[in-house]
């Protein structure tokens, strides 16, 4: 009787695992398409610009400075031109310190920035995943395969939710940030 018992309550287990809903969605597409991550984008590039204007303003002190040594260095004095080279030598090591410092800057600024982001788009996936029952979540993008009529694809109604333009594409992102490349070159 045990017996009968036991393989009943499995057989219960295994219909009901099976009758819960998966789901899918393509949670890159969803991140980068956000309008708000466009205004990260922008943020991000702005202090990029900055950073890059001022590593050019130390490059150029540099230049200016080796070529003045290389021209008048003959005419110092030992104590003079030490001196020069101490000063370029400063400079060499401040431009170095400051692409250490403002690529880690950047870098907790970027992640600073998408961290709202990903969360919004995590808490909308999530919540739309318990409306509709599903029970677990895989990422489209990392999924190496799954059953389209065996899951629930949540990307158009999170693309909706997060206030994503329907014609809006990673395809036409890609083209939008060339774009804007291009115009900043």
């Amino acid at each position: 009787m045990k017996k009968i018992l036991l393989f009943a309550a499995m057989a219960l287990v295994t219909l009901s695992a099976s009758a819960q809903k998966l789901g899918r969605v393509n949670f890159t597409e969803l991140v980068q398409l956000m309008p708000e991550a466009d205004e990260a984008r922008a943020a991000l590039s702005a202090s990029q610009k900055e950073a890059e204007e001022t590593y050019s303003a130390m490059v150029e002190e540099f230049q200016t400075k080796y070529s003045q040594y290389e021209q008048k260095n003959s005419t110092w004095t030992a104590a003079i031109k030490a001196s020069k080279e101490k000063e370029l030598g400063d400079i060499q090591n401040r431009i170095q310190e400051f692409q250490q410092t403002v690529s880690q800057e950047l870098q907790q600024k970027q992640n600073q920035l998408m961290a709202p982001i990903y969360e919004k788009a995590q808490n909308t996936v999530t919540t739309l995943a318990k409306n509709q029952g599903v029970v677990a979540v895989f990422d489209s993008g990392s999924a190496l395969y799954f059953d389209e009529n065996a899951v629930v694809d949540l990307t158009p109604a999170a693309r909706k939710a997060l206030n994503i333009p329907a014609d809006r594409t990673l395809e036409s992102l890609q083209a939008e940030l060339q774009a804007q490349a291009q115009a900043g070159m």
